[in-house]
């Protein structure tokens, strides 16, 4: 290997670093975003409306649901979501807490996902499989957002500690 293709190849490291570490910063802000932003909305009355199919035929949720109620399950979830969200974004201040953060959110992440089990019309059968209703489309976008809590909580756990 010549002193070109060395030159090459590590100018190609940095740039796909520089791309990487870029990338990570703009899934861990959506991330966030959307965790703080979803999570308010579940303080609005036609969200606990829309979450009810999910958290009712659950097994993880409907026990909650069935205490607390549609209302309070909705801020109770909104609540963790903000949380989660909260932890995310601190990154610059606190690797450690933003670890936490994803490593929740990845929890959560998986439960919610549990729902195209449990949820009925989440499969269109007559279509066959793999057709996706409207609120099936809604929950296989969360197994994107599994995969970038996984990569926040990594990329945060291999940080220096401040």
């Amino acid at each position: 290997m010549n002193i070109r293709n060395v030159a090459a190849r590590t100018g190609a490291n940095g740039q796909g670093r520089m791309l990487e570490t870029a990338g990570v910063s703009v899934l861990r802000s959506a991330l966030a975003g959307t965790l703080l932003w979803v999570g308010a909305l579940k303080f609005a009355e036609y969200e606990a409306e829309n979450i009810r199919p999910m958290v009712s035929t659950s097994p993880l949720f409907s026990s909650i649901n069935e205490r607390l109620g549609a209302r309070k399950t909705a801020r109770l979830i909104g609540l963790t979501e903000i949380a989660m969200g909260t932890l995310i974004a601190a990154r610059p201040l606190s690797p450690r807490a933003s670890a936490i953060g994803s490593l929740g959110a990845t929890g959560m992440f998986l439960s919610t996902l549990s729902f195209l089990l449990t949820m009925p019309g989440v499969w269109q059968e007559e279509h066959g499989f793999p057709a996706l209703s409207l609120e099936g489309q809604f929950l296989a976008k969360d197994g994107v957002f599994l995969g970038a809590a996984m990569l926040t909580a990594a990329e945060s756990l291999r940080a220096p500690s401040q």
